[in-house]
């Protein structure tokens, strides 16, 4: 073994390692980017929608009209809230954490659905895409409200039964194909903390909803999802696009950390970013707050000049969030509906060709010592 193999297996964090071969997406190569199954995520999000990307990533391919129309239908069909889940959502406290929720409300379904012969892993996977709103929005307004919402909504689409369920009524063409983007945007990342998670738990021979389960809990950390809300968190600091300069570069002298900036693969930029900045500046001028716009950019712009560091995809999902008056508490969860795709792409891969994932570490403790007994020590 080399010294750079040995080192790059040592590395903190594994990074560097590479832990296994996937045909789903790629991350930050050089001349070919991030895409997924081998369409170009500016492709996609410029031309597709969500269903049509959670079918590519789910079932191998982009879905021609009919198969579009059924899977549609499909999902639809399973955003339904069973009484004993509606139950176990109602007694969870209006200050827990949204993530919580859907943690918690997957491992549930887990039992109230098991996957099994009549449930396979693919009905599984769209079941959860389906419903993870439905579970979400439901607790939102009981815990908030005491109102039990009807779930079965007939927006056709994940973004629009997510904005009509939120908001009680449908959202306009412009936001849903919005939030569609963000959706397209978050689906799937190769390696990432989350999916690596899933595939571990999958490499045990786990059921899917476990799977699931590891991958929410890990996206719960802020050092991988939630990095959307910070970045809201700061840009609301400031009313002007002057206090914004001045209040960044006075945290950056007291070396705080500044969320939703650089990306451990991607060198210069990250190719979602661009795509959902250019529809924060859409929503912004629409809605009249193009100030906000304004903020961020100048946040960027600081945060490139000072310590070359990029907005990742989290920072300007935030600004669009913001302006589908998505309150800052669902962002992450979002997060989980459209990479429940990509989890699910990836559980399936991980049985495919399965081996358990079981790493070595440098054991750095003390050496062997004599045992002394209670009356020796």
């Amino acid at each position: 073994m080399n010294v750079a193999t040995e080192s790059a297996q040592k590395s903190g964090g594994l990074a560097g390692v590479v832990a296994g071969e996937t045909a789903i997406s790629t991350v930050g190569k050089g001349g070919v980017g991030l895409n997924y199954r081998g369409y170009a995520i500016n492709d996609l999000a410029e031309h597709a929608t969500f269903e049509e990307v959670a079918h590519l990533l789910l079932y191998g391919n982009l879905p021609n009209r009919n198969q579009l129309e059924t899977y549609r239908k499909r999902l639809v069909a399973r955003r339904g809230l069973s009484d004993a889940l509606r139950a176990v959502l109602e007694q969870i406290p209006a200050n827990a954490h949204p993530m919580d929720v859907l943690r918690t409300g997957c491992s549930l379904l887990g039992t109230l659905e098991p996957e099994n012969t009549e449930l396979d892993q693919h009905a599984v996977a769209d079941r959860l895409i389906a419903v993870f709103p439905s579970m979400l929005l439901y607790w939102y307004h009981f815990s908030q409200n005491g109102k039990r919402i009807e779930v079965d909504a007939t927006d056709e689409t994940v973004a629009g039964h997510f904005l009509t369920l939120l908001h009680g009524k449908p959202s306009n063409a412009v936001n849903q194909r919005a939030m569609d983007v963000t959706l397209i945007t978050y689906a799937e990342h190769e390696f990432n903390a989350s999916t690596f998670a899933a595939r571990v738990t999958t490499s045990t021979k786990s059921d899917f909803y476990s799977a699931i389960t590891s991958a929410i809990g890990t996206l719960r950390g802020p050092l991988h999802g939630g990095a959307n809300e910070a970045a809201m968190e700061l840009i609301d600091q400031t009313v002007t696009v002057q206090a914004a300069d001045d209040g960044l570069r006075e945290m950056l002298a007291e070396k705080k950390l500044i969320m939703g900036f650089g990306h451990r693969f991607y060198k210069i930029s990250d190719p979602r970013s661009d795509i959902v900045k250019a529809w924060a500046r859409r929503l912004c001028d629409a809605g009249n707050n193009i100030l906000q716009f304004e903020i961020a950019e100048r946040i960027e712009n600081i945060m490139w000049q000072e310590k070359r560091l990029f907005p990742n995809l989290d920072f300007y999902s935030a600004l669009v969030y913001r302006m589908l008056a998505i309150p800052n508490s669902l962002f992450t969860p979002i997060f989980v509906v459209a990479r429940t795709s990509g989890w699910g792409a990836h559980v399936f891969e991980q049985r495919a060709n399965n081996r358990i994932i079981r790493p070595t570490a440098d054991y750095i403790g003390p050496m062997t010592r004599p045992f002394l007994t209670l009356e020796q020590r």
